[in-house]
């Protein structure tokens, strides 16, 4: 069974625009420095406006909050810090009332030390739940298991007294690793699926999802050759060829799409990052029976963007039976903000119009982070501010996640940017004043109105929303690619570079144009100009 949108016989999550929106930074409501469900739902217009199908919530779920909310203590509650479940009830009643379908975060791999399926799993090797988390004996001399590192830093084994054994975190050692191998925790975590669906979540973002198992043999990692990247912590130096990334998610995400598909048109999308993502992407969404949809960190993390890295990157998941069903994002809460990666600071009025139109053009979902419709860009947080576990332990080498998650501005001119009344958990960009949502709403040519209009331009438009895609250019500046969807062929044309360029040659720039940015025609193309033509 599966829903579709008025215009098309597509279920509503193909080509759908998604907005993800990191809750503490969102809007504060009760005034206590923290975005919450409440202010969630009071904002949700401006998201509405936008034209997105979607929203993504990260995790609102109880935690003790190490890793702010992706260290779940119960899975199936709010924490107080976000409101109550029935704050969370208007939330989606008020979405749906908008046209808004509601994402929200699934962890999987591991929880909160806190959890108490975790608790009663450490008290002795006999209990209901002993199997429930990854445990294992010490080695002769008291060591680890094996040599398996944590992503954050350190072994990713902590010795626990109780049971007299080490506990397997991949993160956080407050956050122990679930064994899902067991079928009573995928049961367990099903019926976590279940208690959303029932309260009328349209879908899930299943973080990390292969981290979620690993080698029963407990093997050693082999070491990774050294391809001369910076390596800041232990985990980089090994290929995770035994401690995560085992073949048996794969049953595990058919379990789960079983689930979704009960409840009609549900969306799916994994996380999938390391070294064989692009491999297991493709496994988690292939065919009909697994998840709809996949993302990686291919542009999260590039240094820049180039012809060559969106070419290469779409080429890899072709229009055929049986591909899966990608999705992109260019920013998001793991990631430094994508103008401040991208693009040098007086170029990036231009370039952000040029990567707005980019985001929207390619084949697959879109992921727009929040305050990427406002052109926000990375934060530069004091030591002393930081709140990321990994940018506190790798400091100053590891690029701290905080920067990419401040506080949104919603007015240029109210306290703390009409935020919060008071101080917030993360302070404002020093430049995010005058990026507010208000002072954007007020002027016709703002990146806030041109992303309105760029997403209504992707709905109206079954080949961008749905359509194949076929690289025409990717030479050292120039990207163009066309997009069909039965009768409609349209060309996009990127220069993605800061100098004026000649039109491709060979390629035919005829017919009408639905979108000329930064001053590009047929003729010529300027710096980071972008043209999308009917033809």
């Amino acid at each position: 069974m599966t829903a579709a949108s008025p215009q098309t016989d597509q279920p509503w999550w193909k080509g759908a625009v998604i907005y993800q929106i990191y809750p503490r930074s969102f809007q504060d409501s009760n005034h206590d420095g923290v975005g919450d469900l409440n202010g969630m739902t009071q904002r949700l217009e401006h998201v509405a406006k936008l034209g997105v199908d979607a929203i993504w919530i990260s995790p609102f779920f109880t935690s003790p909050m190490r890793d702010f909310g992706y260290d779940i203590a119960d899975y199936c509650g709010v924490d107080p810090i976000f409101g109550t479940l029935a704050d969370f009830d208007a939330l989606i009643a008020r979405a749906h009332a908008l046209g808004l379908k509601v994402t929200i975060d699934q962890v999987y791999a591991h929880s909160s030390d806190l959890h108490g399926w975790f608790v009663q799993s450490r008290a002795d090797r006999t209990n209901e739940k002993a199997d429930w988390y990854v445990w294992a004996d010490p080695k002769a001399d008291g060591t680890p298991p094996n040599n398996w590192q944590s992503v954050f830093g350190g072994p990713a084994w902590t010795w626990d007294a109780r049971r007299g054994q080490y506990y397997m975190h991949q993160f956080l050692a407050s956050q122990p690793q679930l064994n899902v191998h067991n079928p009573m925790v995928q049961d367990a975590l099903l019926d976590v699926m279940r208690f959303w669906l029932d309260r009328g979540v349209d879908g899930f973002r299943l973080d990390a999802l292969n981290h979620a198992m690993h080698d029963p043999d407990f093997r050693d990692n082999p070491p990774a050759p050294d391809d001369g990247s910076p390596r800041t912590r232990p985990f980089d130096f090994q290929i995770k060829r035994y401690s995560q990334s085992h073949p048996a998610i794969v049953p595990f995400v058919e379990r789960i799409r079983t689930l979704c598909d009960a409840y009609g048109a549900i969306f799916t999308v994994a996380e999938v990052g390391g070294a064989l993502a692009e491999q297991e992407m493709k496994a988690f969404t292939a065919g009909d029976h697994r998840l709809n949809s996949a993302y990686g960190f291919t542009f999260l993390y590039a240094p820049a963007l180039t012809p060559a890295l969106v070419a290469e990157t779409v080429d890899r998941w072709p229009d055929e039976p049986g591909m899966g069903w990608p999705s992109w994002a260019f920013e998001n809460h793991d990631a430094p903000r994508a103008l401040s990666r991208w693009c040098a600071p007086e170029d990036r009025p231009a370039f952000a119009r040029m990567k707005m139109v980019l985001l929207m053009a390619l084949r697959g979902n879109a992921i727009l982070y929040q305050g990427e419709e406002l052109g926000i860009t990375q934060v530069d947080i004091p030591f002393e501010r930081l709140q990321d576990p990994e940018a506190i332990a790798n400091w100053p080498l590891t690029l701290s996640r905080d920067g990419a998650r401040t506080p949104l501005p919603w007015s240029a001119d109210a306290i703390q940017a009409g935020f919060s009344s008071v101080e917030p958990w993360l302070p404002h960009g020093n430049d995010h004043l005058a990026l507010a949502v208000d002072a954007q709403e007020a002027n016709p040519d703002s990146l806030l109105t041109f992303t309105r209009n760029m997403l209504a331009l992707r709905k109206a438009n079954p080949a961008l929303r749905h359509g194949a895609l076929a690289i025409l250019v990717a030479d050292a500046a120039c990207l163009a690619f066309r997009r069909t969807s039965g009768d409609q062929s349209l060309l996009c044309v990127f220069n993605l570079s800061h100098e004026a360029i000649a039109w491709p040659a060979g390629v035919d720039g005829s017919g009408r144009i639905l979108s000329a940015v930064n001053g590009a025609s047929s003729e010529k193309l300027p710096p980071f100009g972008a043209l999308l033509i009917e033809q």
